[in-house]
């Protein structure tokens, strides 16, 4: 199925989710993060904050869970046409775009790229680890630019069911998918 066909398709899937399901389902998808990559003190993670009125995975759980953990949080930002690493702590001050998406107040790039996870958003991911955004390429730019050991972690209510038709030669591929049911990794070009 085309890219554009597909984020149709999974926009409308979002809409139908109530708020509790939305907090239910992003719950199980950390839990499912937490017991398959068991993150540890002084680990580096960067992390979306979810954009509500798209009814993002609620990364706040995600956040919290990484502070009270020691546990280095980065988010982005956009800069221009660049997306840079912002390293947010718990008294962070934030304003919302003009997209509607929070953001911290200070532009200041970390310059990390040895991430440890990046938790990255998307409306769908395939069985191959092809993953459809908003259509900006902000991630496959960042992910050019991080640490081939950075694991690249896409996380999503539903699992894949039917392949992307037009990727492009740019469109860099996720490690792995997190749903609430499921870690999907994608180092074999296919599902374990």
């Amino acid at each position: 199925m085309k890219k554009s066909d597909l984020r149709k398709k999974y926009l409308e899937k979002r809409k139908s989710l109530s708020e509790i399901e939305i907090f239910q389902q992003s719950e199980d998808i950390l839990k499912k993060f937490i017991e398959y990559f068991r993150p540890l003190p002084q680990q580096k993670v960067h992390i979306f904050i979810p954009i509500h009125q798209f009814k993002e995975i609620n990364t706040r759980l995600f956040t919290d869970y990484f502070f009270s953990r020691n546990i280095s949080v980065f988010v982005p930002k956009i800069i221009d046409t660049k997306l840079i690493s912002v390293e947010i702590f718990k008294d962070t001050e934030f304003a919302v775009n003009q997209w509607g998406i929070y953001e911290p107040l200070t532009n200041e790039d970390s310059g990390i790229t040895d991430f440890d996870f990046v938790i990255t958003p998307l409306l769908y991911c395939d069985s191959l680890g092809n993953r459809i955004g908003y259509g900006k390429g902000f991630y496959d730019a960042f992910f050019e630019h991080i640490s081939e050991e950075s694991k690249k972690i896409g996380v999503n209510y539903f699992n894949p069911d039917e392949n992307i038709d037009d990727v492009r030669e740019e469109d860099i591929p996720l490690d792995y998918l997190v749903t609430p049911t499921d870690v999907l990794s994608f180092f074999n070009k296919g599902l374990e």
